[in-house]
């Protein structure tokens, strides 16, 4: 790796000899089921050579006139309505888990005691005890397991990741995120869906958007230390999916958090599915002693920079990089510079990096989500929840 660019090839994670096929089983079928199994089919022909040739060997869901439709659908072999079942089948070695959130603790200890490798969708659990449960199953079992925080596999995010490794920016001072959303505001006229009820979901804005910001500070600016919180619900009853009545929503619509880190620099983090206009605006900025970084999710080919000593003064400024360049991370594999990639891209960079790390027995952290960073993100989730209810600052324990 340079230390004055950052940059370094993505290549060289292939397999010795012929790639081996590795079986896949599906928890979900809907949104995350999607993303995931497009991902698998795309993976052996774009990262060429492929680590491994993902299986479609199963899927399972409640529903089976659904989980049936899927199944035909993205080309899995069998389906299932009983995931301990698909989880038994010789064919599965990983469990992709896509389901709801409380969905992921109970067949992520039965897979483990199985000795199955697990990728598991975000937030890892409803909550830190529940994510401590799990981390302590699969460093039992001696699995890989992967959190699927797929915007650490966006290329604009690795490459700031690789100017903070080499030193580019010193040392940081802020770091400030937003995670916008509008889907669930009253014009959209969204039942109280699983996202609305803690028993399933956990918490609300906080485990399905700010888990994402929260992973992302900790990946490129380290632990936390202190947390002062606020959450609200702004809609706090709304219609059964049934029709039988109304419901009570009981998880946060928005919360705003001002974090200390370890190493000194201070943050804000705000997630809200109430922001009219927002349709997915991950965004985060970096201020540091060299320089400042900028990343909009919604623009998620590009970042800003902007560089203390550049010369001329005149000209200094945010400057707007696309990065698509054959030396940023991962474009080798796609197209020429200027021929953008989008979100979907994200899921194959993230399973290609789990099955080289199956395959060749490497680590899936510092760059994957490890089950220990999706309880430290759900410590997080937690201390926030709690400032919020106590109204005061909360120490951060992991």
């Amino acid at each position: 790796m340079s230390e004055e660019t950052g940059f370094t090839s993505m290549a060289g994670a292939k397999a010795e000899g012929e790639a081996p096929e590795i079986g896949f089983g599906m928890l979900g079928y809907a949104f995350m089921g999607k993303a995931h199994s497009n991902a698998l089919k795309t993976l052996p022909y774009m990262m060429y050579p492929p680590v491994a040739i993902p299986k479609l060997a199963a899927i399972s869901g409640r529903s089976e006139s659904e989980v049936a439709e899927a199944a035909k659908r993205f080309g899995y072999k069998k389906y299932y309505t009983d995931w301990r079942a698909m989880l038994e089948d010789d064919e599965v070695q990983v469990l992709d888990n896509g389901g709801p959130n409380d969905m992921h603790a109970e067949p992520a200890f039965f897979a483990a005691q199985l000795g199955k490798h697990i990728l598991c969708e975000k937030p890892l659990a409803r909550t830190a005890e529940e994510s401590k449960q799990m981390l302590d199953a699969v460093q039992k079992a001696d699995i890989k397991h992967m959190v699927a925080f797929n915007y650490r596999f966006v290329p604009a995010v690795r490459q700031i990741r690789k100017l903070i490794d080499a030193g580019a920016l010193g040392q940081i001072y802020h770091f400030r995120a937003v995670y916008l959303q509008e889907w669930i505001m009253p014009h959209y006229g969204e039942k109280k869906i699983w996202r609305l009820d803690k028993k399933v979901a956990g918490s609300g804005a906080l485990g399905d958007l700010g888990a994402h910001i929260i992973d992302l500070a900790h990946y490129l600016v380290g632990d936390m230390k202190t947390i002062a919180g606020n959450t609200r619900t702004f809609i706090d009853t709304r219609p059964l999916p049934d029709g039988s009545g109304m419901g009570k929503v009981d998880v946060d619509d928005a919360f705003v958090a001002a974090v200390e880190f370890d190493n000194g620099a201070v943050g804000t983090l705000e997630a809200t599915r109430f922001a009219g206009g927002r349709k997915n605006y991950n965004c985060f900025e970096i201020n540091a002693e060299k320089g400042s970084v900028r990343f909009n999710l919604e623009r998620m080919n590009e970042l800003e920079v902007f560089w203390v000593d550049e010369k001329p003064k005149e000209t200094q400024g945010f400057h707007d990089v696309l990065v698509t360049e054959g030396h940023h991370p991962w474009w080798e594999y796609w197209w020429p510079h200027g021929h953008i990639i989008g979100w979907e891209h994200t899921f194959i960079h993230e399973i290609n990096h789990f099955l080289d790390c199956i395959v060749n027995n490497k680590e899936v952290g510092p760059h994957g989500a490890t089950f220990e960073d999706g309880y430290k993100a759900a410590v997080i989730c937690d201390a926030i929840l709690e400032s919020a209810s106590t109204k005061r600052h909360v120490d951060v324990k992991y």
